[in-house]
């Protein structure tokens, strides 16, 4: 880098020098590749600590902008596509890891549209529909009897609860607590938020109570948990592990917990929460995508009052309330019998579809063990994308673990598969394939370098 563009740096704090970089790497002046000072020399030229520089440098990569590679230092980031769930965009394989619900087990709307109707709702008006708000809170209340107050909120789906949630709680730099590995959205939200992830491990029974203690101590300021069929792993809380999360959390009651009980209604599992009676900032939240459709972006978010107050003025009706059109269509769909027997049924489907393909692999070498929600996670003997590498030559599209880490790591030994809406040939066809796959890999290995 030049002199010039050395000195086109400015700033005295942190979040200054960060929006300086920012300025200039979108004006063209700094390219992707290009190398930025150290930060001892940064420092120097602006005549600033060298912990600001740091913090700024630090800013600038949870965001995506620069990458710090050890010795190599801080260079501005390539702007590559970064995992995103759904389909794979132009590919011919057949994708399986989707992570999709099954278009067919998705009730279907146009009666529910056709009842449809009622009188404009008009600026200043309640952003929640009564009636929604009536049924939804005898949905969350069950299951948070014991917490203390809550208000109810609706938002446009999960991810955008996570996000204004974090927005009204947080800083730039904050840290956030994050399982890993993680579902794609949340690991998104918190790096364009500006936030600093902190990865929490996940084992069989969830969150780790080690990793939420480390993950404590290292000041973070709010965690994201999902209690059951979390994503990609499908672990769910047990009640022991909820209740020791609980207790690590007592001494901590200004953190905030956000419980992302995405599968709620399609869920195998019992509900189990991180939130304890005397914990003062939480919100859980449903929506509605996994038994609705992804196309019914709507959530409910129940929380402590004052993180309802909070939430409520990022949603002033005029600008970014949700349509209660749509509220009146998720309430008539939810209390339809028909509809809430058809959600049961297509959870339960998604429970023995994974269990059959889990049991597959098994009889071929590859011990698999069905959790809940849409996807399997499945543990390899040797390396996941050498695997997925390997299926693509034989038609298919599969996930490996290492799109949904939180932490630098080894490479992942896990594959994420969607197989519910696989048919028993397509299925059995995968299994060879996954199974075929692995066993070449292991013979190219000498022993003892199989994982």
């Amino acid at each position: 880098m030049n002199g010039d563009m050395n000195h086109g740096i400015s700033g005295r704090t942190a979040s200054e020098i960060a929006d300086s970089l920012r300025g200039l790497v979108e004006r063209g002046m700094l390219r992707p590749g290009d190398p930025l000072p150290p930060v001892r020399t940064l420092a120097e030229s602006l005549g600033v600590n060298r912990n600001t520089t740091v913090a700024a440098y630090r800013q600038l990569t949870q965001a995506g902008v620069v990458v710090t590679r050890g010795r190599g230092g801080t260079r501005v980031a390539h702007r590559s596509p970064v995992a995103q769930e759904g389909f794979a965009a132009d590919t011919v394989l057949r994708d399986v890891g989707t992570g999709n619900p099954d278009p067919d087990l998705i009730p279907d709307p146009s009666k529910a549209l056709q009842s449809m109707a009622g009188r404009p709702v008009l600026y200043g008006e309640p952003v929640i529909d009564p009636d929604l708000e009536s049924w939804a809170r005898s949905w969350m209340q069950d299951d948070l009897g014991s917490a203390g107050p809550m208000r109810l909120t609706i938002t446009s789906g999960a991810a955008d609860a996570v996000e204004r949630l974090l927005a009204q709680s947080l800083t730039r730099d904050d840290a956030v607590a994050l399982e890993d590995p993680c579902f794609l959205a949340s690991i998104h939200t918190v790096r364009l938020g500006g936030y600093r992830p902190v990865p929490v491990p996940v084992d069989d029974e969830g969150m780790t109570v080690a990793g939420l203690r480390d993950a404590l101590e290292q000041g973070i300021r709010a965690v994201v948990c999902t209690p059951r069929a979390q994503n990609p792993t499908g672990a769910s809380l047990s009640a022991q592990r909820a209740a020791e999360l609980r207790d690590v959390l007592a001494d901590h009651p200004y953190v905030l917990v956000i419980e992302d009980d995405h599968f709620s209604l399609l869920s195998q599992r019992p509900f189990h929460s991180l939130i304890g009676p005397e914990h003062r900032r939480w919100a859980l939240i449903r929506s509605v995508s996994k038994f609705l459709g992804p196309d019914m972006c709507l959530a409910v978010t129940a929380s402590d009052p004052d993180t309802a107050e909070r939430l409520a003025m990022r949603l002033t009706p005029g600008t970014t309330w949700v349509s209660h059109l749509l509220q009146r269509l998720t309430l008539a769909l939810v209390t339809d019998p028909g509809v809430v027997a058809a959600i049961d049924r297509a959870g339960a489907r998604y429970a023995a579809r994974n269990a059959a393909f889990a049991r597959r692999l098994t009889a071929r070498g590859i011990a698999a063990e069905p959790g809940d929600g849409l996807n399997l996670w499945v543990a390899l003997p040797v390396t996941a994308r050498t695997v997925t590498d390997r299926l693509m030559r034989r038609g298919w599209l599969a996930r490996s673990g290492d799109e949904f880490l939180v932490a630098d790591a080894a490479p992942s030994d896990r594959l994420r598969l969607t197989v519910h809406d696989l048919d028993d040939d397509d299925a059995e066809q995968l299994a060879d394939d996954i199974a075929a796959a692995v066993d070449a890999l292991r013979e190219r290995l000498a022993p003892g370098q199989v994982g």
